[in-house]
């Protein structure tokens, strides 16, 4: 048994003692009361029939929840992925949404104030100045809209206030540099008008250190701010009109390699170890991008506009209009290392307008619903320049980082300074046996000719895709409730979604063709071992030794590429148009017990419309390749209980089967990422929380989650689905006590989870070998065996003023763990691991006003 499952178990022991003695603590604090919106009206989460975890603003302030990662941990089934915040990962039982493609479509939808922000690099934001939080899971098109294939997660900000003056301010300070300042006013302008200012300052210095002087990687530096304008003229008028704004200037990712160490490029002197948690040697070179250095400059705004006009008393009309902008810029060092084999720029523009309008009714009887319309337009563009350094990538290829062939006597996992890859004596060999091996022996270069080819390999290649998509959406949507008995009641929802869609796809080469890629495309031409292949592979051979190779034009001499090829005219733009339609519905039946206990059972179709997912061209200068990919569907199934007694237990439990058809999923395809079919797949699960006032004083609290996800048929048959652990759990007490003329709290809380894979191939040697990438990968190492952290929040607030002592510790037994492995360097046979945080510390002061 682990040191984490013991902790686990003995954890839980605790809980389901106190949990057996609450019934008994007659005198023990009431829970707290939190109404929810999930079904499109005001509801006690008790009487919602959807698994669905709310977090009011005392108990969001209580966890120290800043960002999604912190509020992932107390919600079963629900996982976030913080790699940064321009490419963020939501998992919802088992399902994972991160694609950064203009052209993807969300599963997993995120939402502020019912508008969708669910676009990978915009829907990342700060969590402050909260009203709640509801996570549903489940398929909910028919409440959240077209993305929520799996689950959907609402923030609700607060609103200004009219007749209202109060506020507050909060600062913290800690290890790892960390400064915060946040506060709020709500300022009334008239009885029936107000102002709220709202903002936050939060920074940290990066946790993984950079070996080679500067910045440390993962770091915080992000500013964020909201304006709220409320105008209530009269009981039956309202309206709310809300500006965010955030702009992030992290660091950058601790992509390190887990095959070679860290070194100083220029003396190849080691400089830590291999660990994901110690220091990384991480550059981007001078050129790259006219100077651009690792990290992240991303801004986000939205304007939202609130409506809501009771017509009479039985109907009220919602309309809720939007718009959203984001820029996104990411230089990351994919391969891990501190040469520049490959260097990367995910640069991300992307525009939405929305405008959905609802009518509520309910007529005080057996029937309420609501039904509506909505619009959503979202323009996107990604570019992804590479650059690579071909000499180094040939090493690489060749097995010959370390310049073992040179004499230099370095271990297999320590790279050779970078001089040596200048050096023609090192580099012809390498192409000279390169070519050989891939051609079959059907081409062998003489020394000469392979020394003149390896003089020609570039130092900066460049290679860029971008992809561009136009979406317009219209839906129609409508959902009732009919009570058949004063115990049972039925709720059946229907939506209708068509998309228009314009994706387009280009690529290039920049300065220059790739010799490398000419190289190797000459060899595998050979390979095919008839005369004519032979001798055009010769030819090509030829011109790449040639000392003016970039200069032949490409009528001559195709414009090679190295991981993917150019369109048409190097960098044409092709689009295709995709129209395509569909319904999702869900059925629900809630049967109260008592007035406390609730039984509820539904069955869901959630959907994931198609996309055309894109390509470079199979030859240089050829045409793009579109595949459409259809769309994806999920039949669910699921019941489940709720139930509150005496205002000190609270349960929640539920169980759920998902049937999947057309099962989307990402594949790297060289450096590019696309969506491809996997065919069918299943997942079932359970998911619980309690909360229990246990004493006066006393509160205690856990989750559980089992999601047993996994493809059903095809190359992937049995595998787990990506970023989706079988099992999670989190328990927690708040224990208060007055003391010293104040009220002190104490939070400890603990979060387990179990091994998850960071890709849906499960990094097994099968799915790890040419021609699917370029070098080999035979171990099974890219997952996170389980894990736990421990958290422990303090407070003191005197009697005498609204002032808040705080202290908290994150990561209290400083558990190693890493949050992500694979990714762009993988192709390479250079899969890179992402740590997550380590320990820290910190103090907060936070007064209240009004």
């Amino acid at each position: 048994m682990t040191n984490s499952t013991a902790r686990l178990l003995a954890a839980a022991s605790l809980f389901a003692l106190g949990a057996a003695s609450a019934a008994q603590a007659q005198n023990a604090t009431l829970l707290e009361e939190i109404v929810v919106t999930a079904q499109k009206r005001e509801q006690q989460s008790l009487d919602v029939p959807l698994a669905l975890t709310a977090f009011g603003a005392d108990r969001l302030n209580e966890l120290g929840v800043q960002d999604f990662a912190d509020l992932s941990a107390y919600t079963p089934g629900f996982e976030v992925q913080d790699q940064s915040p321009n490419n963020p990962g939501f998992v919802m039982r088992g399902i994972t949404s991160d694609s950064t493609d203009a052209s993807a479509e969300a599963r997993v939808s995120v939402f502020q104030d019912g508008v969708s922000i669910s676009k990978a690099q915009g829907s990342y934001v700060e969590l402050f100045d909260l009203e709640r939080v509801e996570v549903a899971k489940g398929p909910q098109s028919t409440l959240f809209g077209r993305s929520a294939l799996i689950g959907g997660v609402n923030i609700i900000q607060r609103k200004a206030q009219p007749g209202v003056f109060e506020g507050y301010l909060t600062g913290q300070a800690g290890d790892y540099g960390h400064p915060m300042a946040e506060g709020a006013v709500n300022i009334p302008m008239t009885d029936a008008a107000a102002i709220r200012v709202s903002g936050r300052i939060r920074q940290r210095d990066g946790y993984v250190e950079n070996a080679l002087g500067g910045e440390d990687f993962q770091s915080v530096d992000t500013v964020a701010g909201r304006l709220a304008f409320n105008l209530n003229p009269s009981d039956r008028v309202n309206f709310d009109f809300i500006v965010n704004y955030q702009e992030d200037k992290a660091a950058g990712t601790a992509f390190k390699s887990g095959g070679f160490s860290p070194t100083d490029p220029t003396t190849g002197q080691v400089l830590a170890s291999r660990d994901p948690w110690d220091a990384a040697a991480l550059a981007a070179p001078a050129n790259f991008q006219g100077g651009m250095s690792l990290g992240v400059d991303r801004t986000v705004w939205g304007v939202t506009g609130l409506a809501t006009i009771e017509l009479s008393d039985a109907v009220t009309l919602t309309s809720t209009t939007a718009a959203r902008r984001f820029e996104s810029e990411e230089v990351y060092d994919p391969d891990g290392l501190s040469l520049p084999i490959l260097t990367g720029l995910n640069d991300a523009i992307g525009e939405q307008f929305s405008q959905e309008v609802r009518i509520n009714f309910d007529q005080g009887g057996r029937v309420r619903g609501f039904v509506g319309a909505g619009v959503f337009r979202d323009d996107g563009r990604q570019r992804l320049p590479l650059q690579f350094d071909e000499r180094m990538g040939l090493a690489v290829l060749t097995g010959q980082l370390n310049g073992g062939l040179a004499g230099t006597g370095l271990p297999s996992t320590t790279p050779a300074p970078a001089a040596l890859f200048g050096a023609t004596a090192f580099t012809g060999p390498l192409i000279q046996g390169l070519v050989g091996q891939l051609s079959g022996g059907n081409v062998l270069l003489s020394s000469a000719q392979a020394a003149a080819i390896a003089a020609n390999l570039r130092s900066n290649h460049v290679e860029e895709a971008t992809n561009t998509s136009e979406l317009t959406s219209y839906d129609l949507f409508g959902d009732v409730t009919f009570d058949v008995t004063d115990r049972l009641e039925l709720s059946a929802g229907l939506r209708y979604t068509r998309d228009d869609k314009t994706t387009g796809f280009s690529s290039r080469v920049v300065g220059g063709r790739s010799v490398l890629g000419g190289a190797i495309g000459a060899a595998q031409l050979a390979a095919a071992g008839t005369p004519q292949a032979i001798g055009q592979a010769q030819a090509i051979l030829g011109a790449l030794a040639l000392p003016i190779v970039q200069q032949i034009p490409s009528s001559q001499l195709p414009l090679f590429g190295l991981t993917f090829q150019p369109t048409a005219g190097n960098g044409g733009l092709t689009e295709q148009d995709l129209e395509s339609d569909g319904f999702t519905w869900r059925l629900v039946g809630r049967y109260a017990l008592s007035d406390d206990a609730n039984l509820y059972a539904s069955y869901a179709r959630g959907r994931r419309p198609e996309v055309l997912s894109a390509a470079g061209p199979a030859a240089p200068e050829g045409a793009s390749r579109f595949a459409q990919v259809e769309a994806e569907t999920v039949d669910s199934y699921e019941v489940g209980a709720k139930a509150e007694l005496g205002g000190r237990v609270r349960l929640d439990g539920s169980v759920y089967y998902y049937d999947y058809d057309n099962f989307q999923t990402v594949e790297q395809q060289g450096t590019l990422f696309v969506t491809t079919n996997a065919g069918k797949a299943k997942a079932y699960g359970f998911e619980g929380q309690a909360e229990v006032s246990a004493a006066p004083g006393l509160t205690l609290y856990g989750t559980y989650a089992y999601s047993h996800a996994r493809f059903d048929g095809g190359a992937y048959d049995g595998n787990s689905f990506r970023l989706s652990p079988d099992h999670m759990a989190s328990l927690g007490a708040k224990w208060e006590v007055d003391l010293m003329g104040g009220l002190f709290s104490l939070r400890p809380t603990y979060v387990w989870q179990s091994e998850i894979f960071f890709d849906d191939n499960n990094d097994l040697p099968a799915f790890q070998q040419p021609p699917s990438v370029f070098v080999a990968d035979n171990l099974q190492d890219e997952r996170q065996d389980a894990y736990g952290t421990l958290n422990i929040r303090a407070s003191w607030t005197p009697d005498s003023m609204p002032l808040t002592l705080e202290a908290f510790v994150n990561n209290v037994t400083d558990e190693s763990y890493i949050i992500d492995a694979g990714n762009t360097g993988d192709s390479l046979g250079l899969p890179t691991f992402i740590a997550g945080a380590p320990r820290m510390w910190g103090l907060g002061l936070t007064y209240r006003f009004q």
